[in-house]
């Protein structure tokens, strides 16, 4: 297939562009800076996505600001909703103004569009959270499916916490375990929604195939756990103590918004889609994503 992508320089894209170009596809990558370092990936300025789109089998568009890299002031937020809103309008209009149309259009989301809860589940049903990120991925899929009218099939994958190699959340939670200064954050009763890298890739790559799925899919592993079982089994995965709880007003203090918003919130997410539960996943445990993941 030919496939164009966007965010395809940060944790997830990267990892996914050179996953598809390793399968034989043709990708395109689109970003601002119109450079990249997997030499068996084409890289494009965003300007020509356009050009690029018209043609292609499949989009993936997974570009935006990163959620947890700063304060939530309100200049911040406003970057993280226009990042996603301006790049997605444009791929929406690309593919629609296209004389060959791509089939599908899988575009990103994340978990954190449902409100958060110690004691409630959420599965594609459940309605987006009041709360800021709640909004901003509603707003998000809703400008991607758009692409519905004219004929492409939209897929709005919202994504759990994404167990990885180089990136992601263990890079930020690994270095305090390795310091003997990891533990729960806040009370450690939120639950966590994860999915290991390998297991996201594989399960984006069969969605751009299958045509049986349009709308949201949640891309978690079958099994959530709460952060104190996760500091637990991190701390056990990396021979080191979870002793060390960060106390909820200090998260406040330190990330403002951003705490309550993200870093203590609690989503016990499911997915009620069939391609999801069918799904064969390498690391279906908590326990083997890590080892996957560390090694």
């Amino acid at each position: 297939m030919r496939i164009v992508l966007t965010g395809g320089t940060g944790f997830l894209g990267s990892a996914l562009a050179e996953a598809l170009a390793a399968r034989r596809h043709d990708v395109v990558v689109l970003s601002r800076s119109a450079g990249g370092s997997y030499r068996d990936v084409r890289y494009a300025s965003l300007n020509r996505a356009a050009s690029e789109i018209d043609g292609a089998d499949a989009v993936i568009n997974l570009a935006g600001a990163g959620i947890a890299d700063e304060r939530w002031t309100p200049a911040r937020k406003a970057e993280l909703l226009q990042s996603r809103i301006s790049i997605t309008r444009t791929i929406v209009n690309a593919c629609a103004n296209a004389t060959a149309r791509p089939t599908v259009l899988i575009s990103g989301s994340a978990v954190g569009y449902y409100g958060s809860s110690l004691d409630r589940t959420f599965d594609e049903s459940s309605p987006a959270g009041s709360y800021f990120l709640g909004q901003l991925c509603a707003s998000w899929e809703q400008e991607a499916r758009r692409v519905e009218a004219s004929g492409v099939r939209c897929v709005i994958i919202r994504t759990g916490l994404v167990l990885g190699p180089h990136g992601g959340l263990l890079k930020k939670m690994v270095p305090p375990f390795k310091m003997f200064v990891g533990g729960p954050v806040g009370s450690g009763r939120q639950w966590m929604s994860w999915i290991q890298l390998d297991d996201w890739i594989a399960m984006v790559s069969g969605l751009l195939t299958d045509e049986t799925v349009h709308g949201p899919v949640n891309l978690v592993a079958p099994s959530p756990v709460t952060n104190r079982d996760f500091s637990r089994a991190l701390g056990r995965a990396l021979h080191r103590p979870s002793l060390m709880p960060l106390p909820e007003f200090a998260v406040r203090t330190i990330f403002g918004e951003l705490a309550d918003g993200a870093l203590l919130a609690s989503q016990n997410v499911h997915s009620t889609c069939a391609f999801v539960q069918a799904f064969p996943f390498t690391s279906p445990a908590l326990r083997d994503a890590l080892a996957r993941s560390l090694s």
